[in-house]
């Protein structure tokens, strides 16, 4: 006789996949758009075949009604929506990083396709992005999402009711230091920029013949980029600290 999961089973799991696949879908790494959804499901899926036996321990009876089981996988996948749109905005600080540079060094009309958002970003913007997640993936901090995974079901479990509060709150701590983060990632090209407006805003006054714009545009340009590829190292190290502290708050 062949062997049936129960509907407790059935539910539970339903749970489990609603709160990873939303998460999965907004996933720094691997929730891009230019990953087909099928695959980010399957993955989701995968993962909920190989957690489902330790998350749905402490999953609640089936509800006696059909609004009672929509309603608590509408919030289990808000839930994953939540977590996972924290740590997309996060991601939003390189692309604030790289147009104050681009703006800095008179490269903001420079657009190209950026395959992890659907509109076209500057060229440096575009170029962080896929270093923020290139360095998530060599520095194993996808192994740590999966960790957050894992610990959500500690900080919310199925029990407990959605907290729209403390999200809100989170999302907008979240989104102020994103931009202060890109603003201090930017600060050496800003820096430099500073300085050199002030010099050639001296020079013009002084020498009101001179070209100062001829000459201020590609040197500022082959300044800033300069200074931008020197600090590159420094941008990532820096980044990727502060998103590790960031996951820290879920695991």
């Amino acid at each position: 006789m062949g062997s049936y999961a129960a509907a407790q089973q059935v539910f539970a799991a339903g749970l489990v996949f609603a709160r990873l696949a939303a998460l999965v879908m907004l996933m720094p790494g691997i929730g891009e758009i230019f990953i087909p959804p099928r695959i980010r499901l399957a993955f989701a899926f995968s993962l909920t075949l190989l957690l489902f036996p330790v998350l749905s321990l402490g999953a609640p009876a089936i509800p006696a009604t059909v609004s009672g089981v929509a309603l608590a996988v509408i919030k289990e996948t808000a839930i994953g929506l939540m977590i996972g749109a924290i740590l997309r905005i996060f991601m939003s600080s390189l692309a604030v990083a790289g147009e104050i540079v681009s703006v800095q060094t008179t490269l903001a009309f420079a657009q190209t396709a950026n395959p992890m958002q659907a509109s076209p970003s500057t060229t440096l913007s575009t170029f962080l992005g896929l270093m923020g997640i290139l360095l998530i993936m060599t520095t194993n901090l996808h192994h740590m999402f999966l960790g957050a995974i894992v610990r959500s079901y500690t900080l919310f479990p199925f029990t407990r009711d959605l907290p729209l509060g403390d999200a809100y709150a989170l999302a907008l701590q979240t989104v102020s230091k994103s931009f202060a983060l890109g603003l201090q990632l930017a600060g050496p090209v800003v820096a430099l920029s500073l300085i050199f407006n002030i010099a050639t805003g001296l020079i013009g006054r002084v020498m009101p013949q001179f070209q100062i714009f001829f000459v201020a545009t590609p040197l500022m340009l082959l300044l800033g980029l300069s200074v931008f590829a020197l600090s590159l190292g420094t941008i990532g190290m820096v980044w990727v600290d502060r998103y590790r502290e960031l996951i820290g708050l879920f695991s």
